[in-house]
């Protein structure tokens, strides 16, 4: 059953994500599942209150949410580290460009498969282009950043909630507590 009013602004990544009861890492709740459609009802540094279609709220971290994409972000706010998308496009083209030579090699017989392995290991990129709007995966940043063809905005991220300080270069609010540690599915921080 769906709450009235409910409309989602957000979608929980493909692999689910940890949900807390409040915006302690100690006390650890059910998952969220899968591209589970939510609704972002606060933001407290990283930590987001999201509501769900079945009115059940939790806090996660909020960098990891992904926002739909019927209305990005906009990109007229303040300018990140990456503002200029041409760079990026640059670094994107540059790994695309290193990626098919090694399949032009591998598939002309010159690379054997761990050779191949070792040419492409590490090479990252992502590119969605939709008319005016562009989203780019910032590999050295470990993030999603959605462009206007003019500026670019952070629009989701791979690092925990302590890297968004880090990388703002100035603290989180103090929860009384150290910072949350994102853990994947495979155990790793």
């Amino acid at each position: 059953m769906t709450t009235a009013g409910f409309a989602p602004t957000h979608v929980v990544p493909q692999h689910g994500m940890p949900a807390w009861e409040v915006p302690d890492p100690g006390r650890p709740t059910v998952p969220l599942d899968p591209l589970l459609p939510v609704q972002l009802l606060e933001q407290r540094g990283d930590w987001a209150r999201v509501l769900c279609s079945n009115g059940w709220a939790a806090w996660v971290d909020g960098r990891h949410l992904l926002a739909v994409p019927q209305d990005p972000p906009a990109a007229g706010g303040p300018l990140t580290r990456s503002a200029d998308p041409r760079p990026l496009l640059a670094r994107a083209e540059q790994s695309l460009a290193r990626y098919r030579a090694a399949v032009e090699e591998r598939a002309a017989g010159g690379l054997d498969g761990s050779s191949f392995h070792a040419r492409t290991h590490g090479l990252r990129i992502g590119v969605i282009v939709d008319g005016e709007s562009v989203w780019l995966y910032d590999a050295d940043h470990e993030r999603w950043v959605y462009g206007d063809g003019i500026r670019l905005s952070a629009y989701a991220t791979d690092d925990g909630p302590e890297a968004a300080a880090r990388d703002q270069k100035h603290a989180a609010p103090d929860l009384g507590h150290a910072p949350t540690q994102v853990v994947r599915p495979d155990g790793g921080p």
